[in-house]
């Protein structure tokens, strides 16, 4: 019985998880692998060699991440708050507003380096100014 309610708990995660964005994504694995205290290396690695190349990786993954910052909407606001909603499809369309509103705006915390740099061109594009950190 006690593994019926865990299978349950399981699917019901699965399920929340199927739910974020890629980026969420990023950021629930950062977050377990610095609160867990593991990486995403491969199991068959030596056991005396886990824990520097645990830290290895987790400082590759520091430096690796770049936080996104709005610092102008610029004239075109509607241009930029669908791109605040494409980066980021949890936005509302207030929540998006808003953030055009309030500068500077945190739009990607923590994000991987690709999407930090994805998420700076579409923004870039529609006409804001943004800054990479």
């Amino acid at each position: 019985m006690a593994e019926e309610k865990k299978t349950k708990k399981v699917d019901e995660l699965t399920e929340e998880i199927g739910k974020l964005t890629v980026i969420e994504l990023s950021e629930l694995v950062s977050t377990l692998q610095e609160k867990l205290g593991v990486s995403a290396m491969p199991v068959a690695a030596a056991a005396p060699a886990a824990a520097p190349a645990a830290a290895e990786a987790g400082a590759a993954t520091a430096a690796a991440t770049q936080s996104v910052v709005m610092t102008d909407a610029g004239a075109n606001k509607i241009g930029v708050i669908k791109a605040l909603r494409e980066i980021n499809q949890n936005l509302t369309l207030m929540d998006a507003k808003g953030m055009t509103e309030t500068l500077p705006a945190e739009v990607l915390k923590d994000a991987k380096a690709e999407d930090a740099k994805a998420a700076s061109d579409k923004l870039t594009a529609a006409g804001a100014k943004v800054e990479l950190k």
